[in-house]
């Protein structure tokens, strides 16, 4: 528990995101607007509207969750296929281009979760219920349609305006242990007649995808993400988010509605903003981790071949697997936002092994999927694209940036809580593992709770992967410092 109550947490939160250029509060002009917005009616719908209500729609979220951006249905084909439905938010239709709403929107570019204080992109009246696609009322969507083949390739097709109604909102932990054959059908499944057959052929449509895209050289990386677990102020623990079947689930379904948004905008010549990974330039850095475990990669980038590393580096030490997934994420480079010109080649998305790629599945948490729609609906409309090629290069420039902020912002908070965490245990010894060893200095993750921090003494002839056993010897939540002294090497 924490063990000092001078520290709060909150205000560094808030003094994370001024450091790191973020607006953490709304303006009195954006939250009067957003007031007024509460005061709109969805009806009539607009042209082209269709009635999708009937469906057997159903959401899989955190289970804190309120900002829900989009919900899923699926269905058999003919010969074998899956057809999908992914309904997202329009939220578009609530935050006009150019508002006070947009404006601020714009400038975070992101909600950023730092686990003690979350910071919305939009005011919580309107992403977390006018614009979220929570059970209970009738919402304005955006439905991207695709068939899932039974190969595992999908086909896109239409994208179409439509009114929705959210049947059941589901948890990730009970779904994927559902899933998983760890438990029984939740009561959350079981109480909606016909809801177990549909999130079966969701999972079926979605390992679909998964075992394709791995095929094509997805990589299954793992990086260790801690969440702080927060009472009346209080840090009462770390946790790891697990990757499970849910969780994967409504990946895959992602990353095949993004992929037929950028085929939809492509066939009408559409400029937009294209998510990319980079071929990684210091693919040497990468093969020469790999020969560290005595693993021999291609002299050329090779996504197939890094992905059959990783697979089963993950199987042979899931201990180390995280801190392997860390260093191959940072010798890729970070993903980007760039602009997609018609006649312009698709640079792609490295990790995800596909080509096209965008961001468009989650207007209410990240304002490029804002931008998207309101391409989207210009071509639904027949009218032009309401951002020229110049504000697309200056938004995927700033956007990239506040994505890159956002991030620091969160693992900076990860290491406050950490240190508030820890506080009480100074001198007791951990066992952990080396993350890193360079002359910027040694750390160590000690196994439980899941926390980085610097090795300060006997740091010499330490080595990545390396376990250890290391004493606590100070913190610093206002640093987001955690010092060690390594006392000892496990064999």
């Amino acid at each position: 528990m924490q063990k000092n109550p001078q520290v709060d947490l909150k205000s560094i939160a808030y003094d994370a995101m001024v450091k790191y250029g973020f607006e953490p509060y709304f303006s009195k002009a954006t939250l009067t607007e957003v007031q007024l917005i509460a005061e709109e009616r969805i009806e009539p719908w607009p042209q082209g509207t269709r009635d999708l209500r009937p469906l057997l729609w159903s959401s899989i979220d955190n289970i804190d969750s309120m900002d829900l951006d989009q919900i899923e249905y699926c269905e058999p084909g003919k010969n074998g296929e899956i057809l999908i439905k992914i309904a997202i938010a329009d939220v578009d239709y609530f935050v006009h281009k150019d508002s006070h709403t947009d404006r601020h929107a714009s400038h975070n570019g992101t909600s950023v979760y730092t686990g003690i204080e979350t910071f919305p992109m939009l005011p919580d009246p309107l992403s977390k219920g006018i614009s979220s696609l929570l059970p209970g009322p009738d919402h304005l969507a955006m439905v991207i349609e695709y068939a899932v083949m039974p190969g595992g390739t999908f086909m896109p097709g239409n994208i179409y305006r439509a009114v929705v109604s959210n049947k059941a909102k589901l948890i990730y932990e009970e779904i994927g242990d559902w899933l998983e054959g760890k438990t029984g059908v939740p009561e959350s499944v079981r109480s909606v007649p016909g809801l177990k057959e549909q999130i079966q052929l969701q999972n079926s449509a979605a390992q679909r995808l998964k075992q394709h895209r791995r095929e094509q050289g997805a990589l299954d990386l793992g990086t260790l993400e801690a969440s702080a677990v927060v009472s009346q102020g209080e840090v009462l623990d770390l946790v790891v988010q697990d990757q499970n079947m849910a969780r994967c689930l409504i990946e895959e379904f992602m990353v095949a509605a993004n992929g037929t948004t950028v085929a939809f905008l492509n066939k009408s010549a559409m400029p937009m903003i294209q998510r990319i990974v980079r071929t990684p330039k210091n693919w040497e850095g990468i093969r020469m981790t790999a020969a560290q475990y005595r693993e021999k990669l291609p002299k050329a980038p090779d996504t197939r071949a890094l992905a059959k590393f990783l697979i089963k580096r993950r199987k042979v030490d899931p201990e180390r697997f995280p801190d392997l997934s860390l260093t191959i994420v940072k010798l890729m480079g970070p993903g980007e936002y760039v602009p997609l010109i018609p006649g312009e080649p698709p640079i792609g998305h490295f990790a995800l092994a596909v080509t096209d790629y965008t961001h468009g599945t989650a207007p209410n948490r990240r304002y490029v999927d804002l931008i998207i729609q309101r391409i989207v609906k210009s071509v639904l409309d027949n009218q032009k694209n309401p951002y020229t090629n110049v504000e697309l290069r200056e938004l995927t420039a700033w956007l990239t940036g506040r994505e890159k902020g956002s991030k620091k912002v969160e693992r900076f908070m990860q290491k406050a809580a950490a240190a508030v965490l820890l506080q009480g245990k100074i001198g007791q010894l951990f066992e952990g593992l080396v993350t890193g060893a360079s002359e910027k200095g040694t750390y160590v993750r000690i196994l439980s709770p899941p926390v980085e921090g610097r090795v300060v003494q006997g740091s010499r002839g330490l080595y990545v992967g390396q376990k250890v056993r290391v004493r606590l010897l100070r913190t610093d939540p206002y640093q987001g410092n955690i010092d060690f002294d390594c006392t000892g090497k496990i064999k």
